[in-house]
């Protein structure tokens, strides 16, 4: 009994596996199949506008909705099938006019790469995954064929069922064994949609050469953050060096010549006194600055949001914030927002000329957006010693990019792009 049930309990899991496999395939291959062909026409046709600056503003858009659908599929490979589909896109470019994004774009291997998965994915990409429902479904139109379809299919000449010609009972029940043979194949549906991912890993799975080339780029960021930290710890030890430090050692020494004016002159020591709560201020107010230069408080008790909105609060510059975050990131990730947003503003603020700036801070498709545009003069470009470099290594650290545009006679757009999840 135990064994029945048991035998039971797999035929069950089986069939399970085998109609869930067909469900996928024909989802598949009816839904993404007018996608890939929408989005290789739409790349084609906005690729051939280039030269009359149009596909300049659409083909970004377009591609990135290509990434979109491709990205979505090695989701879909990962969780269905359990075939993992590697990827490496190279980090957008570090100027954003249009026309450096766009050839930026097409000089990337992943791109291509892209746009030949589609033309696989409408023909034998569109065979493999409708397989897995054909071995279900075509033998359950035999069966059917067999119970009586046939008579009202005969007044039409015939139907013709596998290779064979139904015209009555018997070539019916023929079809019937045909079907009931087909169904034994059935259970190969899931390897079927298996194979369909395999297909699409081999034309767009990237390569170990790309692979490498982007574990590179990873290596350099995370070089750059040991770097970036090492600086920030010795500029924490020189500021408490040279400044609250000196200003304890002072009160210490204006306190011992206190205790010793106290009884012979009163007046010096109250003087010394003032003197030393002065100091005392001074040293508060030099820690409180640095805690904030380390992580301010107000982003740890209220979030990104209102942390730079405080920024804002605190310019001499008018400026506007818009925040869209239903929730908040990881601690590192805000912490590394606020600092590159930080240093954009006081960036727009020294350089720029402008009079007003504007910063949106949104989260959308597990990315964290973030654009700080000024109405100044222009001319600012991500380069060695500038504190927008201090802005890219920064955001490197967690696959982040950075992205300006700065035309000259403005307005500048720096935008920040971070990968992460809302908690």
């Amino acid at each position: 009994m135990t064994t029945n049930t048991h035998s039971g309990g797999d035929f069950r899991t089986r069939a399970r596996e085998v109609v869930l496999a067909a469900v996928r395939g024909l989802v598949l291959a009816v839904v993404t199949l007018p996608i890939s062909a929408l989005c290789f026409t739409l790349t084609l046709v906005s690729v051939a506008l280039i030269p009359i600056g149009v596909g300049v503003f659409t083909t970004p858009w377009i591609l990135g909705g290509v990434r979109n659908v491709a990205d979505t599929r090695r989701r879909l490979a990962a969780e269905w099938c359990g075939v993992q589909i590697p990827s490496a896109y190279r980090p957008a470019p570090e100027g954003a006019n249009q026309w450096t994004r766009t050839y930026a774009l097409l000089r990337d291997p992943a791109v291509w790469r892209d746009l030949r998965w589609l033309q696989v994915d409408m023909t034998a990409g569109y065979v493999t995954a409708l397989l897995p429902a054909v071995l279900l479904l075509y033998p359950l139109e035999g069966f059917v064929v067999a119970a009586g379809l046939w008579r009202p299919l005969s007044e039409f000449g015939g139907y013709w069922y596998g290779f064979v010609h139904v015209t009555d009972q018997g070539s019916a029940l023929g079809a019937g064994a045909l079907a009931a043979a087909l169904l034994l194949l059935a259970p190969l549906a899931p390897r079927l949609l298996t194979a369909h991912f395999k297909l699409t890993r081999a034309v767009l799975g990237a390569n170990q050469a790309e692979l490498a080339e982007r574990v590179k780029v990873l290596t350099e960021t995370r070089r750059d953050a040991v770097d970036t930290s090492a600086a920030e710890l010795r500029r924490i030890e020189r500021d408490l060096h040279d400044g609250a430090q000196a200003r304890l050692v002072a009160m210490g020494m204006d306190l011992g010549t206190i205790e010793m004016l106290m009884d012979k002159d009163p007046a010096k020591a109250k003087q010394l006194i003032g003197q030393a709560r002065q100091a005392s201020v001074e040293a508060l107010g030099e820690l409180r600055d640095l805690v904030r230069g380390i992580h301010p408080p107000v982003l740890a008790e209220r979030g990104l949001g209102d942390a730079v909105r405080a920024l804002a609060l605190r310019l001499p510059v008018s400026t506007e914030v818009e925040v869209e975050m239903p929730a908040r990131a990881d601690a590192p990730v805000e912490s590394a927002a606020y600092f590159a947003v930080s240093e954009a503003l006081t960036n727009a603020v020294k350089h720029s000329g402008a009079d007003r700036i504007w910063v949106d801070v949104h989260h959308a498709e597990d990315m964290l957006r973030i654009t700080v545009t000024d109405n100044g003069k222009g001319g600012a470009v991500v380069g060695a010693g500038s504190g927008l470099s201090g802005v890219e290594r920064r955001l490197g650290t967690f696959d982040g990019v950075l992205a300006v545009s700065s035309p000259a006679g403005g307005p500048t757009m720096v935008t920040m792009e971070i990968p992460c999840v809302l908690s």
